[in-house]
């Protein structure tokens, strides 16, 4: 009788492990996100999580093209670090199961130089570098047709390429680049534009050393993404309930100056 109360005993304390595992690991999820601001931004969003019984791991990506992969690939539960367009493209272009939940912040993007302290100063045939990835580059584009230094076909949208330009007076050389080495590249070309996260990271303050920047209310307000059969799993809202808490708001606006924005 004794050995039978035991092994129920070890039945029962067996059970209870393996609920608390599996409680666990569906309060444990890891977020992916490009270094700098989407990063130190993340970090807050864990503390204010863990308050409320969600443990982020946060995993950190050099480009825009991993995160996306794997999130699909099942290795990352969620991602912070791209805009709805960009999403958008990878999921027509990839065939991604990926949603938005929640929208975050917004990066205005910057046109920079170490050559010229104004676009005005731009000599006929100067190079101009712009992101490789249709919805940046297109984004970038846009910005330089605002700017009066290029026209686009009218009907070229969000995904604009260099082949959709029609007027270029001054005949400038478009150089596509992958987003995140343009910093890098900012001594091989006269202007350059370029993502305020990848920017910031390379110590450019793009209130102060951008000769151009976008208009902030645009298309391009960046997200959480998830894969969407996890929609309705309870880690979702905790995740977006700790983003758009007042503490990591007040972080955002205290720390980046204007730089980012919030977008709740």
């Amino acid at each position: 009788m004794q050995r039978r109360f035991i092994l129920k005993l070890a039945a029962a304390l067996g059970a209870a492990s393996l609920f608390a595992t599996a409680a666990h690991a569906e309060d444990t999820i890891k977020v992916g996100v490009t270094g700098g601001p989407h990063a130190q931004i993340m970090d807050v969003v864990k503390t204010v999580a863990a308050k409320n019984g969600l443990n982020i791991k946060i995993v950190e990506f050099s480009d825009y093209v991993q995160p996306n992969a794997a999130l699909a690939g099942g290795d990352l539960d969620a991602n912070s670090y791209q805009h709805d367009p960009y999403l958008q493209a990878q999921v027509k272009d990839r065939g991604y199961k990926l949603i938005r939940i929640a929208d975050t912040v917004t990066y205005p993007m910057g046109i920079y130089s170490k050559k010229i302290k104004t676009l005005a100063e731009l000599q006929p045939g100067a190079k101009i570098a712009v992101p490789n990835d249709p919805t940046n580059g297109g984004r970038a584009l846009l910005l330089l047709q605002k700017q009066g230094l290029l026209k686009l076909r009218a009907d070229a949208g969000l995904k604009a390429t260099p082949l959709d330009i029609v007027d270029n007076p001054r005949k400038l050389k478009i150089v596509e680049l992958d987003a995140a080495q343009i910093p890098r590249s900012l001594n091989d070309v006269d202007a350059a534009a370029i993502n305020t996260n990848f920017a910031m990271e390379a110590g450019l303050k793009p209130k102060q050393d951008a000769i151009a920047i976008e208009d902030p209310k645009g298309p391009y307000v960046n997200i959480i993404a998830i894969r969407e059969v996890d929609r309705n799993k309870p880690w979702v809202a905790k995740l977006v309930a700790a983003y758009h808490s007042p503490e990591v708001k007040q972080f955002v606006d205290s720390k980046f100056g204007g730089s980012v924005i919030t977008a709740w």
